[in-house]
């Protein structure tokens, strides 16, 4: 099938990415491939120029035009508070599942197990990716991990339909909701909601601690594993090395306008030049992108020639070993080989087909918002003037007759009242004023001017509320 060369926005990147970016578009137009590209600079040299996102507005124009983005790995300086390119790319442009499968190509490559075939869609927007942190005192900084609804939902539900339509049999969740409830306990519910919907899949759930050990030990035990950002980010990298090398993974990363497709590793700087680096993964990747287009029969072809290349024992240096490879060679002559062998199907690796799969539709359901209510607050404070019985004395009087103070917490844990000399204390200490009816901004406002009157240094707040009458805040460790 001849197809209408289709625009997509290609960055070369940085480290190793301009030399296996090269090899696989040279072997994606040798398969036939129709792109017309728009070539993007981002990261470091971008950084470097002195623009602190490192990517400048024509590159947002050119992604936002083509919709298809192939990027080759970047390098975030260390140091001055850059940001990570691929998570503002991810966020920016509202690419929410991030899809990276697994499958192992043993005996052609090692690995101590045969059989993996996970895909593992991890959400991409949220959690600690926010990047929202801070420091708080002297001795303490704070990251905030966010979980929403609606961006739990679609994740979740592209992870089911994705199972369902590429003939899948389960769907594993990890989360870490024994001890976040509320945040990890939200993408569990929503993961049992949704998928009651489906049920013809198996449906099952891991804490993560677990779960990746499981992963690592007995990965032929999952199908399709959706999880948390932080977590996902984690497990794929567990998953690709398990498999036989973190160097042979890509992944795609789905919005509901654009999608962006890398491989999962990094830049490696340390392999810049040296001509050694693995493609496979960037051309896996590519091979997602073409069938993303519509271009499955290029697809097919690649992603048959890079099994057969592999079966043949040409391998790069990542994956070279004595009992399975029978030659070493460079990302260019890595690339020779694949070219070389399109048109041909492996012999003992089972070839793939690919066929054109419609969008998945996930939206987020529309809820009725909940009755809040503000029923106290927590004053956190930068203090070191002694024991927590010490603070609670001197900060007692501050409360008022709607906001007594009822708790103080030091990173988490109770230590007043009735705490125990033995937990240990920094600088940063939570203190709760409440008692149990609803008060008003006013009434937080109130405290607060009592508190600053006092000496104190409030560094931040946060309101407790409930929802529904059910409390949107967690206890404190042994309260």
């Amino acid at each position: 099938m001849t197809h209408k060369a289709q625009a997509i926005t290609v960055a070369h990147g940085d480290g190793i990415g301009p030399e296996i970016m090269a090899a696989s578009l040279r072997i994606l137009r040798a398969a036939g491939a129709q792109l017309e590209i728009e070539t993007i600079e981002i990261g470091e040299s971008v950084y470097r120029r002195g623009v602190s996102s490192g990517i400048e507005a024509s590159s947002w124009d050119s992604l936002r035009r083509t919709g298809v983005f192939y990027k080759a790995p970047i390098t975030t300086p260390q140091g001055g508070g850059f940001k990570s390119i691929n998570v503002t790319v991810r966020k920016t442009l509202g690419l929410y599942a991030n899809v990276r499968p697994t499958v192992s190509y043993h005996p052609f490559v090692h690995t101590r197990f045969p059989g993996i075939d996970v895909v593992i869609v991890r959400e991409n927007e949220e959690d600690l990716y926010a990047g929202i942190e801070h420091r708080q005192t002297d001795q303490v900084y704070q990251c905030l991990k966010l979980i929403t609804r609606p961006g739990s939902e679609k994740v979740i539900r592209y992870a089911f339909e994705y199972a369902r339509r590429n003939g899948r049999k389960k769907v594993t969740c990890f989360t870490k909701d024994n001890i976040m409830k509320m945040t990890d306990g939200l993408f569990h519910q929503i993961f049992d909601e949704i998928g009651a919907e489906y049920p013809e899949l198996i449906r099952e759930h891991r804490i993560i601690d677990i779960g990746a050990a499981y992963l690592a030990d007995r990965p032929n035990d999952f199908d399709v594993i959706v999880t948390l950002n932080l977590y996902g980010d984690i497990i794929s990298d567990i998953a690709a090395q398990v498999a036989g090398s973190v160097g042979l993974a890509g992944s795609a990363n789905i919005g509901d306008r654009i999608a962006m497709f890398e491989a999962i590793h990094g830049s490696a700087p340390d392999l810049a030049g040296k001509g050694i680096a693995n493609p496979s993964g960037l051309l896996h990747a590519g091979v997602m992108m073409l069938v993303h287009l519509g271009q499955c029969e290029v697809a097919t072809n690649v992603h048959n020639a890079l099994l057969r290349t592999l079966e043949d024992g040409v391998h790069t240096g990542d994956i070279f070993t004595p009992e399975q490879s029978k030659s070493r060679v460079t990302t260019e002559e890595f690339a020779d080989a694949v070219i070389a062998r399109l048109g041909q199907l492996p012999q003992q690796l089972t070839p793939v087909h690919y066929q054109p799969v419609a969008a998945v539709a996930t939206s987020a359901s529309v809820r009725q918002p909940a009755k809040k209510e503000i029923v106290g607050v927590d004053v956190f404070l930068q203090w070191t003037g002694g024991a927590p019985a010490e603070l609670a004395e001197k900060l007692q009087p501050t409360g008022t007759p709607h906001l007594p103070l009822t708790m103080i917490t030091n990173r988490g844990v109770k230590v007043w009242p009735q705490g125990f000399p033995e937990t240990f204390c920094t600088d940063h200490w939570r203190c709760r004023f409440q008692n149990g009816a609803a008060v008003s901004h006013a009434d937080i406002l109130q405290l607060l001017e009592r508190v600053a009157s006092a000496g104190f240094d409030f560094i931040k707040t946060e309101n407790l509320c409930t929802f529904d009458g059910k409390p949107g805040y967690s206890l404190g460790q042994g309260q």
